[in-house]
């Protein structure tokens, strides 16, 4: 009995990606996947368009009109010619000017340093990262809550510490106060210099994370080659480090100083742009002019006159990236490849330029945050110098010990700087009323009690501002991150026409702070009767996360290879196939990270939730915090207690879920 063979059947092989001759007129003019992409960018675009461009146009139109009783009349420019001449505006331009610069000026410099002594630790790293993400972490209304408190001129800890440590008086005699006690908030030459210095607080731990991946995105044998070559350790951070973190540090700053320059939150919440005027920033001009003054065609103007500057700052950012990620045409270098000198020259000349303009904004500010950053940078450069010179004459052990000597000593001031505040609202939660009002055992409680908690929730309906937030939190964070997904995934991955400005236009939603963007947010939902409802929350929330996300996942699908992706179109899989089956799994870390981003924005959220509800029982947790506040009757036991509450889930999220986080910014960031 013989058997048959049969031929074995053909190999199904897909076909090649299409040639510019195998496309038709359409994909020609619109890009090969403009298909998919329009399906993947719809949610997306549907959510900028509706809720972020439609109010953006509305408050264009608002711009140029003025109330005259109950009616709105038609009067052209003359809102912003206005601006011209109106003192307050120019005030709230040039601090918001020196707000920003100064925030990402130290924000960089603790963001790095924290970075790297993360970055060369070996034990207990995962530790010390999570505890430098918790003033991130915690809403904004806990960190003015605690900061207003630490600051009190007569009753706050921070004099009571610098007094009693002899400190303050040092600092009256050096004059970077002007007496002593201080009165950090109400001072008007130490008002703008106490809320840059909480906003730092708040900021470095992102930078830290950023730069961290950055750090671990950097080839090691960079390093090796340059310890060969007999680099020191200052040459290795200007020749490798810094060059290895440019595109980390563009992405971050760029974005933290959009984020920084339309701050309303932080700086309402702790001086409402007092004394005078001295803290308040253009966005707090625009909310003074449109909500205080009802004057929504000037507050308009104030917001919209500065688009254009920071539109072009988010363009360049944009055109950037893409060129030094080889997809737009290299610009400023010579025919060999070298940078041209006018390149090398221009970071110097802006430079100098803006420190100039620092320097006339700010002199008083300006030379003691000189003082500030030369303190702390002789210091680095004096361990550096002593490090090295033990280590070129051989004296491996003792550089060793000086240096994990430094950098311990380093890691507890930060640890200092970062825990105090929390320290102290930890302990503050576990007082009795009796010790908060009379200033007993004030670092330590004495007994430890469980008083505040208990009248926390019989006293409030803290219960249900915490179901409230959590819904409120959950939703929003599903919402942006399907659109972030989608979205991200059709930037990096798809070839149509438009790409370009689609990101822009998502970035530039960055730009329109909320202090204008709620006056027609607020029309929209009562015209859709979704106000005084969770809904008007879970909605337009993404509009503030979405940008983020999408950005950073575009990133991280950017840095999946390409290859795995084909290999399933080869093996027969669909485009939408391969994206389900292989690049979203792949893409786990990016997406968590994202997740753990979007959730802590919509935790934090305040001024959304303070004008869209009204009613007790929809409010969140941070404006039923701030809605405990009666006048000067403070509850700092309460408000302890529920900061405390409020701060714990978050940081148990991040502490299990960094190692994802850090992940996912090693891609995201770093690539996009």
């Amino acid at each position: 009995m013989s058997t048959v063979r049969q031929a074995p059947a053909p190999v199904k092989r897909a076909p090649s990606p299409p040639g510019p001759g195998s496309l038709t007129k359409t994909q020609r003019w619109l890009g090969r996947d403009w298909r998919l992409a329009a399906l993947f960018l719809a949610p997306t675009a549907i959510l900028v368009g509706v809720l972020v461009l439609l109010p953006i146009a509305r408050s264009m139109i608002t711009s140029t009109t003025e109330r005259h009783g109950q009616d709105s009349v038609f009067v052209g420019l003359d809102n912003y010619l206005a601006l011209a001449g109106d003192e307050q505006f120019r005030t709230g331009v040039v601090n918001s000017f020196v707000f920003t610069s100064y925030a990402e000026i130290f924000k960089v410099v603790l963001g790095l340093a924290a970075a790297l002594l993360l970055h060369h630790r070996r034990r207990g790293r995962a530790v010390l990262t999570g505890l430098l993400l918790v003033p991130w972490v915690v809403p904004t209304v806990v960190t003015a809550f605690s900061w207003r408190t630490l600051l009190d001129p007569i009753f706050g800890s921070v004099n009571t510490l610098l007094t009693s440590s002899g400190i303050g008086p040092l600092l009256a005699d050096a004059h970077l106060v002007d007496s002593w006690p201080a009165g950090w908030l109400s001072d008007p030459s130490l008002a703008m210099p106490s809320v840059i210095l909480v906003n730092v607080w708040k900021g470095v731990p992102f930078f830290t994370v950023c730069f961290l991946a950055g750090l671990k995105a950097i080839p090691a044998d960079q390093y090796e080659a340059a310890t060969i070559d007999g680099a020191s350790a200052w040459q290795r951070f200007a020749h490798v480090t810094l060059p290895g973190l440019r595109h980390v540090m563009t992405v971050t700053v760029t974005l933290s100083s959009i984020w920084t320059f339309n701050n309303f939150d932080l700086i309402w919440l702790l001086t409402q742009g007092g004394p005078g005027d001295v803290t308040a920033p253009y966005v707090l001009v625009a909310y003074s002019k449109a909500i205080l003054q009802l004057q929504y065609g000037a507050g308009a103007a104030v917001t919209l006159v500065m688009l254009p500057v920071i539109g072009g700052l988010v363009f360049f950012l944009v055109r950037l990236l893409r060129r030094d990620s080889g997809t737009g045409p290299l610009r400023g270098r010579r025919s060999d490849g070298q940078p041209g000198t006018m390149r090398k020259a221009l970071p110097w000349i802006l430079t100098a330029v803006f420190t100039g303009l620092l320097a006339w904004a700010s002199p008083e500010i300006f030379w003691k945050a000189v003082v500030v950053l030369g303190v702390i940078l002789l210091i680095a450069a004096v361990v550096g110098r002593v490090v090295s010179t033990l280590q070129a004459r051989g004296g491996r052990r003792t550089s060793a010990v000086v240096s994990r000597t430094g950098s311990w000593v380093a890691m507890a001031g930060l640890l200092a700087f970062v825990l105090a505040p929390l320290y102290w609202i930890a302990v503050t939660a576990f007082k009795s009323e009796g010790q908060v009002v009379t200033r007993t055992h004030d670092l330590w409680p004495t007994p430890w009690t469980l008083e505040q908690f208990s009248a926390l929730f019989t006293n409030q309906p803290f219960g249900r501002w915490y179901a409230n937030t959590l819904l409120v939190s959950g939703a929003s964070t599903v919402v942006a991150l399907i659109c972030a997904v989608l979205g991200g995934y059709a930037l990096a991955r798809l070839r149509f026409r438009g790409a370009q400005g689609f990101t822009v236009t998502v970035l530039l939603t960055y730009v329109m702070p909320g202090a204008l963007l709620f006056i027609p947010l607020y029309q929209l939902l009562i015209g859709v009767r979704l106000t005084d409802s969770l809904w008007s929350l879970v909605l337009t929330y993404p509009t503030f996360t979405l940008p983020f996300a999408t950005w950073l996942l575009a990133g991280y699908f950017s840095s999946i290879p390409a290859e795995l992706e084909e290999a399933a179109l080869v093996d027969g899989c669909s485009r939408v196939q391969a994206f389900g089956r292989v690049v979203l799994p792949l893409a786990k870390p990016g997406v968590l990270a994202v997740a753990l981003f979007t959730l802590t924005n919509a935790w934090n959220e305040f001024l959304f939730a303070f004008v869209f509800i009204t009613k007790d029982e929809y409010k969140t947790l941070p404006v039923g915090m701030q809605s405990m506040i009666a006048g000067d009757v403070v509850p700092q036991g309460q408000l302890a207690a529920a900061s405390l509450l409020v701060s714990i889930p978050v940081v148990i999220m991040y502490a299990f879920g960094q190692r994802f986080l850090t992940e996912g910014l090693t891609a995201g960031a770093v690539k996009g």
